[in-house]
C-alpha cells in the first residue's frame, strides 16, 4: 500500500503566511465586523479600568481641583479685568476648562498605547484577524467616555459654585459635543506620539511641553486683551482659543459661528493628517 504525502506550499519567511491571512481577513471585513471588533476591544479596555480604579483618579479629581484652584486664586484679579467679580470669572472659566480637560485626558491615549506595546499586548492583537484601526478607535472611544465623566463633574462643580447657564440645555449639549469632537481629533496626535516614543514617560513629558503653551497661551484662563501684542497674535491662531470661545458662546451666549467653524476645521484637518499616519505607523510597528 502506498501513502500519499501532501506537502504544504512554501509559506516563505516565518510569520509571513499568518500576516497575509490577517491582512486578507481585514480586507474582507465590513463595517459591521469592524464595529463588533471595536466593541470587544472597548470592553477589554473597560475591564482594565475596573481592575485598576486608580486610573480614574485624574478624571474624578482634576475637575474639582482646577475649578477650586483657579476660581479662588485667580478669580478676584481676572474677574476684575473682565469688569466683574469672581462670579463672572467662574462663568468665563468653566467653559475654558472643558477645552483644557479634554486635552489632558486625550494625552492618556498616547501613554496607554505605548504601555500596551511595552507589555506585549499588541503582539496578541497582531495574531488576531482584526483591522489595526479597530485597536486605536477602541482606545479613543474609552477615553471619550472618561472625558464625558470629567466634563459632567466639572459642570456639576461649576453649578454648585454658582455658575449660570446663559443659553439653554441644547447649547450646553452642543458645547460638550464640540469639545468631544476636538478632543477625539487630538487623540490621534497623542496616539502618533505614543507610537513614536520609546517610553510612556517620554510621551507624557513631550505632550506636556506641547500642551502647556497651547493651554496657557489661549483664551482658556484669561481674556487675550490683557496679554502682550505678540501673545495675542499667537492666541488668535491657537485652536484651543477657538474651542474655548466656541464652548463659551454655546454655554453663555454670544456669537459662535466663527469659533465653531474654526474648531471644526481644526478638528477635521488634524484628523485627516494624523489618523491615517497613526494607523500606518501602528501597522508597521505592530
Amino acid at each position: 500500500m502506498s501513502t500519499t504525502t501532501v506537502t504544504p506550499a512554501s509559506a516563505g519567511p516565518a510569520g509571513a503566511a499568518p500576516s497575509r491571512a490577517v491582512a486578507a481577513e481585514e480586507g474582507r471585513s465590513g463595517p459591521r465586523t469592524h464595529l463588533r471588533h471595536v466593541g470587544a476591544l472597548v470592553r477589554r479596555n473597560l475591564l482594565q479600568i475596573k481592575k485598576d480604579p486608580e486610573s480614574m483618579f485624574d478624571v474624578l479629581l482634576m475637575p474639582v481641583v482646577f475649578t477650586l484652584l483657579f476660581v479662588y486664586v485667580f478669580g478676584g484679579s481676572v474677574g476684575g479685568s473682565l469688569g466683574g467679580d469672581r462670579q463672572d470669572y467662574l462663568n468665563y472659566l468653566v467653559p475654558g476648562l472643558m477645552a483644557m480637560m479634554g486635552m489632558n485626558i486625550a494625552m492618556a491615549v498616547g501613554t496607554g498605547v505605548n504601555d500596551d506595546f511595552r507589555k506585549g499586548v499588541m503582539d496578541r492583537f497582531r495574531t488576531m484577524p482584526i483591522a489595526r484601526s479597530c485597536v486605536l478607535v477602541a482606545k479613543i472611544v474609552v477615553e471619550l467616555g472618561r472625558m464625558t465623566v470629567a466634563t459632567l463633574i466639572l459642570l456639576a462643580m461649576g453649578f454648585a459654585l454658582g455658575m449660570e447657564l446663559g443659553t439653554s440645555v441644547a447649547g450646553l449639549a452642543g458645547a460638550v459635543a464640540l469639545s468631544a469632537v476636538f478632543s477625539a481629533a487630538m487623540m490621534w496626535v497623542f496616539i502618533l506620539l505614543g507610537l513614536a516614543m520609546k517610553t510612556a514617560q517620554a510621551v507624557q513629558g513631550t505632550a506636556m511641553i506641547v500642551l502647556m503653551p497651547l493651554q496657557f497661551g489661549s483664551s482658556i484662563f484669561a481674556p487675550p486683551q490683557t496679554m502682550p501684542g505678540w501673545l495675542q497674535t499667537f492666541t488668535d491662531y491657537n485652536p484651543l482659543s477657538h474651542l474655548a470661545d466656541a464652548v463659551r458662546g454655546l454655554m453663555m451666549g454670544g456669537p459662535v459661528a466663527h469659533s465653531v467653524g474654526w474648531t471644526l476645521a481644526w478638528a477635521a484637518g488634524i484628523t485627516l493628517v494624523t489618523a491615517p499616519t497613526a494607523v500606518a505607523k501602528f501597522r508597521k510597528k505592530a
